[in-house]
């Protein structure tokens, strides 16, 4: 391994290791890949005949990567610092001009954790799927494009190179088409697929775009490659860049402006929420500034976009969580928000991307509980959404209960669940890096603990609010059993920390932090997040938890509470500057072409037209008419010579 320095800070460039070299387990890293993409092409040719098995198929190759995925990390943790990074050459996937491309993999300790949420938190909800989806008739497709959605991700996180990640980038968005818009009979549930697809399509132009830079500039679009040469490129190309990532990053992260798709994402099936909001699409932008660390830390504008973009989002999500009935959507805005958080720390450099990476993890197992938490309470009410009609739940499904309080007491950051950890030392590391930005943070953190009690109060306390009909009941043991193991990982998930164990385990990777000093104990900022959380759960409990709760929402209610509830007209906006003007070009476009491009032609060809048919006139098949034609020309000819004479 050897370093180059950029900034004052010092930025690992690692020489990978072959699989083949490194032995063991290592060879076997295209498996990781192969098993789910193998169980989804199985499900999706083998048509009804595998309706039986299907879902235990899909389950079962999310498992065995799962599996995999462990051996690799602990053969990985048995190997020097220096060369805990191993590619595997797949075969030679591009050869045009004087580029080379292989379909390469790497993995290496970015890669590892993130290999370890995808498949660990995807295989549990595989497992909630087969009880939650239990009578769908087209449940063999869902695990068909289960297993291609962890697939593409795992493409994602494993690829070497630039090209190798926009492959699985894509293919996340093709299979969250797919899974958003699976019960594709309801028009919204069409919609929400439609819509995450277009913008996304908005975030994929800077990504390709940004390739092709890489490819201008460095010849390559490997990361070795390119972290290792990134000192000597100009700022203006690496800004560019940088700004160029961040778009592709804030579409698929749901990052403002790009934002609007994913409270619309909701109309899938609640497993794909989870599987989109805590283990897959959702955190592939952090991964993608993460990886790029050497991109942003030679383009200090980027890098400063990237806070700022956070920021915004982290109170956005968070605003827009205070105002939704739909606990589902409430949960989507609170994605948002902690994405923002994520997002923040990357954006910070060198002292955050660590913790972004801790925050992501942590998320992974606390919002992966909470969405299947919502699932199992819509599976006992009949698939209601709204939490005005439900309340009391809490002795009626008390292992849900029980399990959605230890997802809530992680996210608002209560003292030693994984939350505490994570988030407090993003807003730490922002309150001593960018003070603005870390107040902006800290009140986020205020804000959460206010949305999260409301999304508790309104659905497990107070009076019950069911509709006719409606009898809640406690979910089957095949989905409260991955519910009992995310809620212990959301309480025991700041591990990690321990020991300042996941810093040292990222350096290959992201550098090593210059060490800081604080003006404060760390203690001290603890305490003051904590505080500031309190608080928020303090105006819950005073605005919804002693007040009775109505059936429908109020409509008197202020100008905030109405823009939070329509998203903080996030698609008012984007018709407005985006969806109206381009209307208007296109309109006008149309026009010109009809006008000004069809009109050269078709008056060229009319012009030639009226010039044939004049001449037919003339050709009518009378001797007269030719011998009178001729004595016209004769006369023309003999008047023509005598006025040159003259």
């Amino acid at each position: 391994m050897f370093l180059y320095t950029e900034g004052g800070h010092s930025i690992p460039v690692v020489d990978p290791v072959s699989a083949a070299d490194a032995g063991g387990v290592f060879p076997l890293l295209w498996l990781v890949i192969a098993l789910p993409l193998l169980g989804a092409t199985i499900l999706l040719l083998g048509g009804r005949r595998t309706d039986a098995w299907g879902h235990l198929l899909g389950t079962a190759t999310a498992v065995g990567s799962f599996v995999l995925s462990t051996l690799l990390l602990i053969a990985m943790m048995g190997r020097e610092e220096g060369d805990r990074s191993v590619t595997q050459h797949l075969w030679d996937w591009v050869s045009v001009g004087g580029y080379e491309i292989g379909m390469d993999l790497l993995v290496d300790p970015l890669s590892i954790l993130f290999l370890m949420l995808i498949t660990g938190v995807g295989s549990l909800i595989h497992v909630y799927s087969i009880g939650y989806m239990e009578h769908d008739p087209r449940r063999r497709r869902f695990f068909a494009y289960l297993n291609l959605f962890v697939a593409a991700m795992l493409m994602l996180v494993l690829a070497e190179n630039y090209l190798g990640v926009f492959l699985g980038w894509e293919g996340v968005g093709l299979a969250s088409y797919l899974l958003i818009g699976f019960w594709q009979h309801k028009p919204s549930a069409a919609a929400a697929a439609k819509k995450a697809f277009v913008i996304n399509r908005v975030g994929d132009i800077g990504m390709s775009l940004a390739i092709a830079m890489f490819f201008v500039t460095f010849g390559s679009a490997s990361f070795t490659v390119i972290s290792a040469n990134a000192s000597g490129a100009g700022e203006g190309t690496m800004t560019a860049i940088g700004f160029l990532l961040l778009l592709g990053a804030a579409g698929k992260s749901a990052q403002v402006p790009l934002q609007a798709w994913l409270l619309d994402a909701m109309e899938g099936p609640t497993p794909v929420s989870a599987l989109i909001h805590a283990a897959t699409m959702v955190t592939a932008g952090v991964y993608l500034v993460v990886r790029s660390n050497f991109v942003f830390e030679a383009a200090p504008a980027a890098q400063t976009a990237v806070v700022v973009v956070a920021t915004v989002t982290l109170l956005w999500g968070a605003v827009i969580g205070c105002a939704k009935d739909d606990i589902k959507k409430a949960l989507a805005g609170s994605t948002m928000s902690q994405i923002g958080y994520m997002m923040l720390a990357a954006g910070l450099g060198v002292y955050g991307y660590a913790y972004a990476i801790f925050h992501l993890i942590t998320h992974g197992f606390f919002k992966a509980n909470m969405f299947l938490g919502a699932g199992s309470v819509m599976h006992g009410m009949n698939d209601d959404v709204d939490m005005r009609h439900y309340g009391a739940l809490r002795k009626l499904m008390p292992v849900t209960f029980l399990t959605f309080a230890m997802g809530y007491l992680a996210i608002i950051g209560f003292p030693l669940f994984s939350g505490f950890w994570s988030k407090d030392k993003i807003i730490e590391t922002a309150l001593v890096e960018s003070p603005v930005f870390g107040i902006c943070a800290l009140i986020g953190a205020g804000v959460t603990g206010f949305y999260m009690t409301r999304v508790m109060l309104m659905t497990f306390f107070g009076e019950k609010r069911w509709q006719d009909g409606v009898h809640p009941h406690e979910s089957p043991s095949v989905m409260t059993f991955p519910l009992i193991v995310l809620a212990a990982l959301s309480v025991l998930g700041g591990v990690l920390y321990l020991g300042g164990w996941i810093k040292d385990w990222l350096v290959p990777v992201v550098g090593k932090a210059p060490e800081h000093e604080l003006p404060f104990p760390a203690i001290v900022f603890s305490l003051i997040t904590v505080a500031v959380v309190a608080v928020g759960v303090a105006v819950a409990w005073l605005t919804v938890g002693k007040r009775p709760i109505p059936s429908t929402a109020p409509t008197d209610v202020s100008f905030v509470t109405r823009a939070a509830r329509n998203d903080l007209y996030g698609d008012a906006i984007n018709d407005t500057l985006v969806v109206e003007p381009g209307k208007a070009l296109t309109r006008g476009l149309v026009s010109a072409d009809r006008s000004l491009v069809d009109g050269l032609f078709t008056g060229g060809a009319s012009l030639v037209q009226g010039l044939g048919q004049g001449l037919r006139r003339a050709q009518n098949g009378f001797v007269r008419s030719y011998a009178l034609s001729i004595l016209a020309g004769v006369v023309i000819v003999l008047a023509a010579l005598l006025v040159v004479n003259l």
